[in-house]
């Protein structure tokens, strides 16, 4: 697939000085270039505002990004030649994303996340997944997917995606696509996610176990009580909320992970 084709990116922001602190000084943005960037400000989920960007999108390849994710400058090249071998081995491919988890448990994938470091490594192919992060998300608007409407807030909607083109018969494959995710690491998660995380055990109650990228989600959800307990101790015992904390400037941080792009 040649980049001469437009792409709409769409991202959901809720902080602009972040945005543009992040995504849009991202090098692979750089190059004079004619792609479409979606803003999606002032939804209640990331469904509603991914859904609209849908409906919105002028072109057939939409890539849904955090609002703290840098792209490194060949980044944009290295997906047209990962899309150009899934056109030889499975044009009917439903998403892509630079990391995800297989049923089992293992992760697949290449990214940079605050506080965690380096996770992964390159993958000479796309490799099939269960679920992949929300973090990055690519997908075709001539697939027909589309994200769940009741669910609320901004959780588990990567896991909803998949599962909804595994239903339609497609798969989803992380990719080698690097990227850096100049985050928050919270080691205490928001009621929020648990809240989503409950909506999609009742919606996919047939599917279960889905093993997600934070948390595995079971019939009797015992992994979503430890990680509960787990936070519990880290916050009232420990007196520790997080792992790791967002860079005001992640441009060097960037440069220094420049062969991966």
């Amino acid at each position: 697939m040649s980049f001469t084709n437009r792409i709409t990116f769409a991202i959901a922001v809720n902080d602009r000085e972040m945005l543009e602190r992040n995504f849009l000084v991202s090098p692979c943005l750089k190059a004079p270039q004619d792609h479409e960037i979606l803003l999606q400000s002032e939804f209640r989920s990331a469904a509603l505002a991914y859904n609209d960007a849908i409906d919105r999108a002028q072109n057939d390849l939409i890539i849904f990004c955090h609002q703290d994710i840098l792209l490194p400058e060949g980044w944009l090249r290295g997906l047209g030649s990962i899309l150009d071998s899934l056109d030889e081995t499975d044009p009917n491919w439903g998403v892509l994303g630079p990391y995800g988890k297989t049923n089992d448990g293992r992760g697949w994938g290449h990214v940079y996340s605050s506080g965690r470091g380096v996770i992964g490594e390159p993958l000479p192919h796309p490799v099939e997944v269960q679920t992949l992060d929300e973090i990055v998300l690519i997908l075709r608007k001539s697939s027909g997917l589309r994200f769940d409407d009741s669910l609320p807030h901004f959780h588990f909607y990567g896991a909803d995606i998949c599962l909804r083109a595994a239903k339609m018969g497609m798969k989803s494959y992380a990719v080698s696509a690097f990227c850096i995710h100049n985050t928050i690491q919270p080691l205490v998660l928001p009621g929020e996610f648990y809240e989503c995380a409950s909506h999609i055990r009742k919606v996919w109650g047939d599917h279960l176990p889905i093993q997600t990228t934070c948390v595995r989600l079971t019939r009797f959800g015992f992994p979503v009580l430890g990680r509960r307990l787990r936070e519990f101790h880290l916050e009232h015992i420990r007196h520790k909320k997080y792992g790791g904390m967002r860079l005001a400037d992640p441009l060097p941080l960037l440069s220094e992970f420049s062969d991966r792009g």
